[in-house]
């Protein structure tokens, strides 16, 4: 697409990256760029070193992403640790998504606010959610759990579990990019690109940079294992119709860098203090010793460490020493934050670089053959000839899923049994039509207990009576059993996978047999052409009205889960 006179939103635009993206961004002739950073003075700062760059408006957002708008700028310590805060975000994570954990969740403010051309994501989303640490937070939970078995219940126990869950990685992920790819769909953005990341910097499992006394460490794999993950729902993501163009950049080596100086180490934010520790001080390693203790054997220094330094951005500042190592041929190596940029903006222009990792995913997978698609007559000729050799047809086992693809078969399966064509469904009365369902529903045991079975519960007519089975689909367990019965959940459920005999469903179905034949008359007599999916052939080969091809169709057309990519 065309950068020039687009409006662009950065995510993480103050780091290393961030900041050459915008720069190649301003270059380009982009006419608005909103810079979001996490904390407030690192999207001023970055707006204010770009301010004489261009012709450009720059507008600086600040806040975590991964949050509600009243938490996004509060750090990991004030959310956790605060009762309130931990169940915020883990009412938005764990419960199903609604309008108003969209409506409150900061990012889709932010995207919905300003309504970008283009969005390039520059945050470390892996770093951000796998150090949150799920392996610290289990070990406090099982300790909790230790006691609570042996007679001393900790005070704590609650918080801890509630701190275990909020440290849950794959439900936060798949949370982020469902209010991202919803934000990102309604605000109409065009471009979407990620720049990710492989969470070793390229190395295997023999890295022997680490966190902790494994190697490698846990917490080092969660990070590729989110990394990798967060790729393949971007392919998902890409694969969908009414998402922008999805593209993801994965740099394999260390990003660098910043800036050089002599100055203040500091670590999360905070200058390291200098002890010392006389050898007179020298504690006897006898019996045991205090991991944490809170007086010991050393001396404050009252001064903090100043070292020659080398910024690599996120990922840290490195001495001369460990920038050598890490650099090493055969190790790490690096890459610039200029040349990602680069490959950025190239792919957004309509460029390959041969870098998206979309696109290696799309030509590296397995799609549909043509050998599969010549068998399918076989393997359906066969299933067909089964049936009728055991007198039985074969509609759904709520196996496949959802719960509504087995309500919508069994109900179109009602029509086909009380032998209705479907001009008959389209010209009957929607009264004639339930009544006949209903009648077939109380007169055949066998077909009802197919459906009640498998979890499908059956709405009668009068939409006052259900009949049901020991296991029900639909609704599905949400920590309560107690269901109320309201006319909105009952509405909600008969969508989602109830069986419904109510005459309103039934003129719902009489206008989607009405949009299969107008789309079969449509259809020129005498157009024998390659053009079409669905011809008049495909629907009128039987006689009959057939289930699995309406739904289908159904599936395509109401629910809009086309497949994109052959």
């Amino acid at each position: 697409m065309n950068i020039k006179n687009s409006k662009a939103l950065v995510l993480g635009g103050w780091g290393l990256v961030g900041s050459a993206v915008c720069k190649k961004l301003i270059e380009r002739g982009v006419s608005e760029l909103i810079i979001l950073s996490l904390e407030k003075y690192q999207a001023e700062e970055a707006v204010q070193m770009l301010k004489d760059s261009g012709n450009v408006q720059l507008i600086p957002e600040w806040g975590n992403i991964f949050v509600r708008d009243a938490l996004k700028d509060l750090n990991r310590q004030q959310i956790i640790e605060d009762a309130a805060n931990r169940n915020m975000v883990i009412d938005d994570v764990l419960n199903d998504l609604t309008e108003e954990i969209l409506q409150r969740s900061y990012l889709y403010q932010v995207i919905d606010k300003h309504k970008p051309d283009i969005v390039i994501d520059c945050v470390n989303s892996a770093t951000a959610l796998a150090y949150q640490d799920i392996f610290t937070s289990s070990i406090e939970v099982r300790k909790s759990l230790t006691g609570l078995t042996g007679g001393v219940v900790e005070a704590n126990a609650s918080s801890n579990i509630e701190k275990l869950l909020l440290t849950q990685y794959v439900p936060q992920l798949i949370r982020h990019i469902q209010i991202l790819y919803e934000a990102m769909k309604r605000a109409a953005v065009k471009f979407y690109v990620k720049v990710g990341t492989s969470g070793t910097g390229g190395m295997g499992l023999n890295i022997p940079y680490t966190h902790s006394e494994e190697k490698p460490s846990r917490m080092l794999l969660s990070k590729s294992a989110i990394a990798g993950a967060h790729t393949l729902l971007l392919w998902l993501m890409a694969r969908t119709p009414d998402a922008p163009i999805t593209k993801e950049i994965k740099p394999t080596a260390a990003i660098a860098w910043k800036k050089i100086k002599y100055g203040e180490i500091k670590k999360a934010g905070k200058a390291v203090e200098l002890y010392d520790c006389p050898v007179e001080n020298a504690i006897k390693l006898k019996g045991s010793m205090d991991r944490d203790m809170k007086k010991g054997p050393w001396i404050k220094i009252n001064d903090t460490l100043k070292k020659v330094y080398i910024d690599t951005g996120e990922n840290g500042i490195f001495s001369y020493e460990e920038f050598t190592a890490i650099t090493s041929r055969g190790q790490m190596e690096f890459i610039t934050p200029q040349e990602i940029a680069n490959n950025v903006i190239f792919e957004i222009l309509g460029g390959n670089t041969g870098h998206d990792i979309i696109n290696a995913l799309d030509n590296a997978t397995m799609g549909p053959t043509y050998r599969a698609g010549s068998l399918r007559s076989s393997a359906l000729q066969k299933m067909s000839r089964l049936q009728k050799e055991h007198d039985c047809d074969s509609v759904a086992f709520e196996l496949l899923g959802p719960p509504k693809l087995s309500k919508l078969l069994y109900e179109v399966y009602l029509l086909k049994r009380c032998k209705f064509s479907m001009d008959d469904v389209v010209n009957k009365s929607a009264g004639y039509l339930a009544a006949s369902a209903e009648e077939l529903i109380k007169t055949d045991p066998k077909l009802r207990s197919d459906i009640l079975s498998i979890g499908i519960p059956i709405l009668m007519g009068d939409g006052k009576h259900l009949l049901r089975g020991p296991v029900m689909k639909i609704p599905a367990y949400r920590g309560v059993n107690t269901l109320d019965l309201t006319d909105e959940n009952i509405e909600r459920w008969t969508s989602e996978g109830w069986l419904d005999l109510r005459e309103k469903n039934f003129e719902h179905w009489q206008q989607r047999l009405k949009k299969i034949k107008k789309e079969i008359d449509e259809i020129p007599l005498d157009d024998t052409s390659s053009q079409y999916d669905r011809d008049r052939e495909y629907w009128t080969e039987s006689q009959t009205i057939e289930p699995g091809k309406i739904v289908g169709w159904l599936f395509l057309e109401e629910e809009l889960g086309s497949r994109m990519k052959e």
